[in-house]
């Protein structure tokens, strides 16, 4: 009797432990979450992620545990370097990693090295590159060796000089010009601050100006600011000596002189500012 208990009593453990099992929770899932989509009108620039070779570009090729194996090679303008072993290869148009396997794959079929390790290092970046000019602190062309946005161009360059203007000029070489302000660049959502591709200008204009002299503390030309007036340009120009008047002040504007001047009023282009001297 104890036996046929003991066999019932496992029959039945069989049936409903899979059932007890049906209805525990399920354990929170491990898997990656999927990545969202690109966002639509995003340069293909903004998902590169390895430098393309090209021509001019300096590289470096190594064998790993090699050092008998070991190049430093200018790519051709054909787009090609000489290796050991085995002559021309076509290195242009392609990542470092892609060439370094490439290369591993041709000394292990050839039978020089078995399943070699090859690595391909950029050690001058010369084909890729954008082209900065203007009121910068270094112009010239700077390479590119991922995507970069373009606040990040203008700080490689040493920023915008005092003398440029507010904004910047991107012409990409295959869209439409763009005017982007410097702050929306600092401030501003990535809209603001696109990605630059090879082959892209950005120029930095010369700020309009304003002049002014007479008894200021610190005459000449200075650049006006977004929304200035005649009395911040007063106060650019270090404020009015102890031998000036505010109330003897003119302005010129387009070769005619102020009938009255409103120090609240908005400086434009290219005024005069001239502070006169007290009459006692």
């Amino acid at each position: 009797m104890i036996h046929v208990r003991l066999v019932v009593s496992m029959a039945l453990l069989a049936i409903v432990a899979p059932l007890g099992a049906a209805t525990q929770p399920a354990p929170p899932s491990t898997a990656v979450a999927e990545q969202p989509a690109a966002a639509a009108g995003v340069s293909p620039a903004a998902t590169e992620q390895s430098y393309i070779l090209g021509p001019s570009d300096v590289i470096e090729v190594n064998v790993q545990g090699r050092t008998d194996y070991a190049s430093r090679q200018r790519i051709g303008a054909d787009g090609s370097i000489q290796l050991q072993f085995l002559g021309s290869i076509q290195a242009a148009n392609k990542t470092t990693r892609q060439l370094g396997e490439e290369i591993a794959a041709a000394l292990d079929r050839g039978g020089y090295f078995t399943r070699p390790v090859v690595t391909v290092e950029v050690s001058s970046y010369a084909s890729r590159y954008v082209v900065v000019l203007g009121n910068v602190g270094a112009p010239g062309l700077v390479p590119v060796d991922r995507a970069y946005h373009l606040s990040e161009i203008v700080a490689r360059v040493g920023g915008i000089k005092e003398s440029g203007a507010d904004y910047v000029i991107l012409r990409p070489h295959n869209a439409a010009e763009r005017r982007l302000s410097i702050a929306a660049l600092a401030t501003g959502d990535l809209s603001d601050d696109p990605f630059v591709s090879p082959g892209d200008k950005i120029y930095s204009p010369a700020a309009e100006v304003f002049y002014i002299s007479g008894q200021i503390k610190a005459p000449g030309a200075y650049a006006i600011l977004p929304n200035m007036t005649i009395r911040m340009a007063i106060s650019r120009g270090g404020g009015i000596t102890d031998s000036g008047n505010e109330g003897r002040l003119t302005v010129t504007r387009s070769g005619r002189k102020l009938d009255r001047v409103d120090l609240e009023s908005k400086i434009e282009p290219r005024d005069v500012v001239v502070v006169g001297e007290r009459l006692f």
